[in-house]
């Protein structure tokens, strides 16, 4: 029987390691985290095309648990467009049609989890990869190095799997400091609890600045009204928001503050910018732990820079091979595509080793087109908002058609 080392537990490692269990493939998931919870970041779109994916890689109940613990699109109000001073510029489409759920990662990641059960190793930090004896191998830095016929790199932007079979780096900052955080709804004013409403939101200041406030509810907004079947980490109307600035010796020394020092930090820029105080309520009124700063990275747009690498029994995915920037809405969806894809592949390869590099490398054909198709879209969107021009705050009133079209790829994320 074939057996995948996957390093990296986050959505696609995990993702991968629930597929390859539920097919009855010998799987071992390691992360270096001690916590399941233990993550951070935006809440997460899944389209249609990544909710067809998990829907292979998890049982029906799974499925369900998601769809309950999910906030739905469709169920929001239309997607609206600011100024730095809080002017309406727009809005985006009707959603009534949109299949797609937001969901926040811890829950997604725990589900994700469950579904691997006892395949996932916590608190194992890997330290080189490679083949020993023409046998793959993972070593780390506490335990003993493990072996077997494929390894997956689903270790994120700065993978050491993908590094190893690439020479080097597979992507680069891509000019944006980005800064997130979490408000609970009634932690804001009225006025502004009536400005926001139950939808997402894009306030541009020009200066290449902006805040995206996404909206997160699955309990009033839920995708799947199963309360029983609910176990989602937000329990209440939230709004998960990401604040960008261009990366420079100012914004890129934020990165080393955290908590109540960043959140003050972030709103003395913003307010630097012209920011109105009202717009950055709900910045100020963030719970100060869940406030981060991270660099936006990204792959080459190419696909043929994508996974530059001979197929063999070693092989990467998600932001491994196609890091893309949060702009695009799309990068978790795509690491759940690619996990699909693998398991689909593996699970026609048989066991030969022949068989097994056939079948990494119509993976790899899959993913380098998948990651291609993101990164262009979010990449289009961080040029978009860095050339924003300086008088859009001061001077707009509505959105141009292709203002309108940029910002709705940020919001509507399809």
């Amino acid at each position: 029987m074939v057996r995948v080392v996957v390093v990296g537990g986050g959505i696609g490692g995990l993702a991968v390691g629930a597929g390859l269990r539920r097919r009855g493939i010998d799987v071992a998931v390691f992360d270096r985290d001690t916590e399941v919870a233990a993550t951070g970041g935006y809440h997460i779109t899944l389209d249609g095309r990544a909710q067809t994916a998990l829907r292979e890689l998890l049982p029906p109940e799974g499925v369900e648990r998601l769809l309950a613990s999910s906030s739905a699109l469709r169920l929001r109000d239309r997607d609206a467009f600011w100024d730095r001073r809080g002017r309406l510029l727009g809005h985006g489409p009707d959603l009534a049609g949109d299949p797609s759920v937001d969901i926040d990662r811890i829950t997604l990641r725990t589900l994700l989890a469950e579904a691997v059960g006892d395949d996932l190793h916590l608190g194992r930090t890997a330290t080189e990869v490679g083949y020993a004896d023409g046998t793959p191998r993972v070593g780390f830095a506490d335990t003993e190095p493990v072996t077997g016929d494929l390894v997956v790199g689903a270790d994120g932007t700065h993978s050491l799997v993908a590094r190893y079979l690439a020479g080097g780096p597979t992507n680069t900052p891509a000019g944006i400091i980005g800064f997130s955080g979490r408000t609970p709804l009634p932690a804001l004013s009225p006025s502004e609890r009536q400005r926001l409403g139950p939808r997402s939101s894009l306030a541009l200041g020009g200066h290449g600045a902006a805040l995206y406030v996404g909206f997160l509810d699955p309990v009033g907004n839920a995708a799947l009204d199963r309360p029983e079947l609910r176990m989602a980490h937000t329990t209440g109307p939230t709004y998960i928001w990401g604040a960008m600035l261009p990366e420079s010796s100012a914004t890129g020394a934020l990165r080393g503050l955290h908590g109540e020092e960043l959140r003050a930090a972030l709103l003395a820029r913003f307010a630097e910018l012209g920011w109105s105080e009202h717009v950055l309520e709900v910045l100020a009124r963030a719970d100060p732990h869940s406030v981060a700063a991270f660099r936006f990275n990204a792959a080459s747009t190419r696909a043929r820079d994508l996974a530059p690498w001979p197929a063999g029994r070693i092989t990467a995915l998600g932001d491994a091979v196609h890091a893309t920037p949060p702009t695009a809405g799309m990068g978790a969806g795509v690491a759940i595509r690619d996990a699909a894809d693998l398991v689909d592949n593996l699970g026609r390869a048989g066991t030969g080793t022949t068989a097994l590099t056939t079948a990494v490398d119509r993976f790899e054909a899959g993913t380098r087109r998948r990651g291609s198709a993101a990164i262009t879209r979010g990449m289009a969107t961080v040029r978009w908002i860095l050339a924003t021009d300086t008088a859009l705050g001061a001077a707009a009133t509505t959105l141009t058609t292709p203002l309108l079209a940029a910002a709705t790829r940020l919001l509507h994320r399809r």
